[in-house]
C-alpha cells in the first residue's frame, strides 16, 4: 500500500508502480503540487537544473516541458550524463517523480513565430515517442499544447487511446489544456466541458488536465469544480494547471488561485514555466505550497533528503 505522496522520500518513489503513484495522490487530498521546468534553456542556476531548483522550493512531481524524447538532455545536468540515463539522472538528483508534455499536433504542423514553441520530432505525442518515454523512465506522460502549436481535444482523445493501449499498464496519462494552444473555438471556457471530460477519461486518461479558476476567461471556481466533480465519478483525478504566466504574478495572486482549486476540489496544482522563461518564480512555488498544506508540509518536501 502506497504512502500518500506528503510522507514518500526519494526511496519510496523510486519502487512505486503506476498503481501506486496514483494511489499516493489520491490519498493527499488536493495537497500535490506538479511543477513544469523547461529543461532546453539556460537553467537560471547556471550548473543546477530548473527542475531541480523546483524540487528545493517544494514540488512533489516535475513535469518537464518541450522535453524531445528523440534528443533527450537537460540543460544543468552533470556533463557526463549519457542522453538515454538523462531521466534517471534528474530522478536520482532530485528524488521526484518525473513526468514529461507530448503534444498531439500535426505532421505539417508549426508554432508561433517565437522560436521557442518551435514544435521538433521528438515532442511529438505519437506512439513511438510513448514507447522511448518509456523507456527512459519516465513516470507520465501529459498530452497538452505550447502556445500556437494547434492541439485540439479531438487530437488529444484520438491520441490516449492509441497510448492507453502502448504504455497505458505503466505510465500515468494526463491529458488536458490549460490555454487554447493556437486554436480559437477551444479558448477560454470552451477549452474543456464535461464532455471532453467524459471523452478523455473513456479514452484512457488516468488524470485530466484543465485551467485553474482565475487563469483563463470563464474558468471560475463553480465551473472548474463542476468539470472536476465530472472526472471524480468516473473515477480519473484532476490537474488544475496555471500555464498563463501567472506563475509569475505576484505571491497574493497565487494564493487565491491556490485556495480556488482546492475549493473546486482538484488532485494536483499544476504551477507552470514561464515566471521567468523555464520556471516559476521560485517564491511562488513554496508560497502556493503554504497556501494548500502549511509549513508543516511544505518544509518536510523541501529539507527531506534524496538518501532517504
Amino acid at each position: 500500500m502506497a504512502k500518500r505522496i506528503l510522507d514518500c522520500t526519494a526511496s519510496d518513489f523510486a519502487g512505486f508502480t503506476k498503481a501506486d503513484l496514483l494511489e499516493s495522490i489520491r490519498k493527499s487530498e488536493g495537497r500535490v503540487i506538479a511543477c513544469e521546468t523547461i529543461g532546453a534553456i539556460q537553467p537560471m542556476l547556471n550548473d543546477v537544473t530548473n527542475a531541480e531548483f523546483v524540487a528545493a522550493m517544494g514540488a512533489d512531481i516535475l513535469l518537464l516541458n518541450m522535453f524531445d524524447v528523440q534528443h533527450p538532455g537537460i540543460l544543468g545536468l552533470p556533463k557526463a550524463t549519457a542522453p538515454e540515463d538523462t531521466i534517471r539522472c534528474l530522478k536520482k538528483l532530485t528524488g521526484r517523480p518525473v513526468g514529461i508534455n507530448l503534444e498531439p499536433v500535426s505532421e505539417g504542423a508549426k508554432g508561433e513565430e517565437d522560436p521557442l514553441w518551435a514544435m521538433s520530432a521528438g515532442r511529438r505525442a505519437t506512439v513511438e515517442n510513448a514507447l522511448l518515454a518509456r523507456e527512459l523512465g519516465v513516470d507520465f506522460i501529459l498530452l497538452t499544447g505550447n502556445p500556437g502549436v494547434g492541439v485540439t481535444n479531438d487530437a488529444i482523445c484520438k491520441t490516449l487511446t492509441q497510448f492507453r493501449e502502448a504504455v497505458g499498464d505503466r505510465i500515468v496519462l494526463a491529458a488536458g489544456k490549460m490555454h487554447g494552444a493556437g486554436v480559437l473555438t477551444e479558448a477560454g471556457r470552451p477549452i474543456m466541458t464535461t464532455e471532453d471530460v467524459e471523452e478523455f477519461i473513456g479514452a484512457g486518461a488516468d488524470i485530466v488536465l484543465l485551467p485553474a479558476p482565475g487563469t483563463i476567461p470563464g474558468i471560475t471556481m463553480e465551473y472548474a469544480r463542476e468539470l472536476i466533480l465530472c472526472a471524480h465519478r468516473l473515477g480519473a483525478m484532476t490537474i488544475t494547471a496555471i500555464g498563463t504566466s501567472q506563475e509569475g504574478a505576484d505571491k497574493d495572486t497565487l494564493r487565491r488561485i491556490a485556495l480556488l482549486s482546492k475549493m473546486a476540489g482538484t488532485d494536483i496544482h499544476h504551477i507552470g514555466d514561464t515566471g521567468y522563461v523555464g520556471m516559476a518564480t521560485p517564491e511562488n512555488i513554496t508560497a502556493y505550497s503554504i497556501a494548500i498544506r502549511g509549513v508543516r508540509h511544505t518544509y518536510h518536501r523541501m529539507a527531506c533528503s534524496i538518501n532517504r
